[in-house]
């Protein structure tokens, strides 16, 4: 079995500054991770390489400074891995992120699945894996929380829907995306770092993509754009009152009329 996993670099903190101009998050100096999700995306490919004698490729798209996750991943033990950098990939929606990923999938042709987490943490759409894999045209599920089976021709999964727990067989080639706790992820090993400190982590640009008209990527390609991003306003003030129970009751009703709350 082949399967191909998408991960993706996120911040490793909560504490990101936004420029105040441009409104996008500063990413420079800021310490990055495999988004949390994907570590569950991995984790369940490692265990369906185990059981099928397969093969993993880690894709990511970002900048170059994306190598980290994948060096992280080849320590996980993960096969391959290449990243899809391009200026022109920048800023791209979950649909322009989507297309240009499944661009990057083509050009590893041959594979069985496509595991990806449930969502990013700097992004929380859930959206990228399904439109992935309608670019693909290949069958799909979501919120896996549960491998059953693995069949010569298919995968039967347990689907942790809102109010129902459903049972799908999806045909190959197909893309599930996996819940948080469908296993618990390894940690790298400095046994397999060593083994995979010099092994190469190709970079892919638009000129490596099949499809190379410009205006389905980043910016040009996205029907939706972000107008600003700033941090909530910290109120950090406060008040204390001293009294028996009624005198801070009368206090309180008192405050909340001030502030209109009442």
């Amino acid at each position: 079995m082949n399967i191909i996993v998408c991960i993706k670099q996120v911040p490793g903190s909560t504490n990101v500054n936004v420029d105040p101009i441009t409104g996008v998050l500063i990413r420079d100096g800021v310490d990055s991770k495999i988004n949390p999700y994907d570590l569950y995306a991995l984790e369940t490919a490692l265990k369906l390489k185990e059981d099928t004698q397969g093969k993993i490729t880690a894709l990511t798209m970002g900048p170059p400074m994306a190598k980290d996750i994948i060096k992280e991943a080849y320590m996980m033990g993960v096969d391959e891995g290449f990243i899809l950098s391009d200026r022109k990939f920048a800023g791209a929606d979950v649909l322009a992120t989507s297309y240009a990923i499944s661009q990057g999938v083509r050009t590893v042709k041959d594979y069985d699945l496509i595991i990806c987490g449930k969502q990013t943490t700097d992004g929380d759409t859930a959206q990228v894996g399904p439109e992935l894999a309608e670019f693909l045209n290949i069958p799909h599920v979501a919120n896996v929380r549960k491998i059953i089976e693995i069949k010569d021709d298919s995968i039967l999964v347990e689907m942790d829907m809102d109010h129902t727990i459903e049972i799908q067989e999806v045909k190959f080639p197909c893309l599930i995306t996996v819940e948080k706790g469908i296993y618990t992820p390894r940690l790298p090993s400095y046994k397999k770092k060593l083994e995979t400190l010099n092994k190469d982590i190709p970079i892919f640009n638009l000129n490596h993509m099949e499809d190379k008209r410009e205006e389905y990527y980043g910016l040009k390609g996205s029907p939706t754009q972000v107008e600003r991003i700033f941090p909530p306003e910290k109120n950090s003030s406060k008040i204390l009152w001293n009294g028996n129970s009624d005198e801070l009751v009368e206090k309180l009703s008192d405050k909340l009329r001030e502030l209109k709350f009442v």
